[in-house]
């Protein structure tokens, strides 16, 4: 394969949702980085796929940027995954895709899986204009970013841990009021798959009520003018 580095999204649950394209590259590149090799060794092996992997996540990703970029240059074609969806999305990757432009190096993402656009889509919210937030600060500045939602007119994504669902919904009624519309997924792609939809006051409501599992997005609608 031509010297580059390929951006690869993979399934965030689904293994079916992994493309032929994914799949091909994985094959021929010289090495995978991986956000956690033991994540990545099972998709591999679902695939049958053998490879060199490589650690890369936010812990070391600005130590051996340098290193990676200077491996593409002298020829190496690697590929970047995370452990699930699209690298650099609330996952490690912007730093060295930033890095390879800086150098001259050549990127090329594939398209593929990654969570807030499906969650978007199954909000029933406004898709033509959104904002997508990730995760909201745990606790510096998280106070500010939520008071600057406040007249913000578009559709908002955000992700966030189950353990602190029904809290973040609080904060956004706090902030927003409790008759927002917005929209919680969960499991997406996967067997328990949960797309709930209301009001804040309503999903409070619903999530309070009983154990909160799996990965989730929020969706929220914007302020109405």
């Amino acid at each position: 394969m031509k010297a580059k580095l390929y951006i690869v999204p993979t399934p965030i649950g689904n293994l079916e949702d992994m493309t032929f394209r994914a799949l091909n590259v994985l094959k021929q590149v010289e090495l995978i980085l991986a956000e956690d090799t033991r994540n990545t060794v099972h998709l591999l092996k679902h695939f049958q796929i053998e490879k060199p992997l490589r650690s890369y996540h936010a812990h070391n990703e600005h130590k051996t940027v340098e290193e990676i970029v200077a491996s593409i240059q002298s020829g190496k074609s690697i590929a970047l995954v995370s452990d699930a969806g699209t690298p650099a999305i609330s996952d490690p990757g912007f730093l060295l895709v930033r890095e390879c432009i800086r150098a001259g190096v050549e990127v090329e993402t594939l398209p593929g899986a990654t969570a807030f656009v499906p969650a978007l889509v199954n909000s029933g919210l406004p898709c033509d204009s959104f904002v997508f937030y990730g995760f909201l600060p745990q606790k510096k500045g998280r106070h500010t970013k939520l008071l600057s939602l406040h007249d913000e007119t578009r559709t908002m994504i955000f992700y966030e841990s189950p353990f602190r669902l029904v809290k973040a919904l609080e904060e956004f009624k706090e902030h927003l009021g409790g008759d927002r519309q917005a929209s919680v997924s969960r499991e997406l792609s996967k067997l328990y798959e949960e797309n709930a939809r209301g009001t804040l006051d309503e999903l409070i409501t619903h999530f309070s009520t009983k154990p909160v599992k799996g990965e989730i997005v929020v969706i929220v609608g914007g302020k109405e003018g």
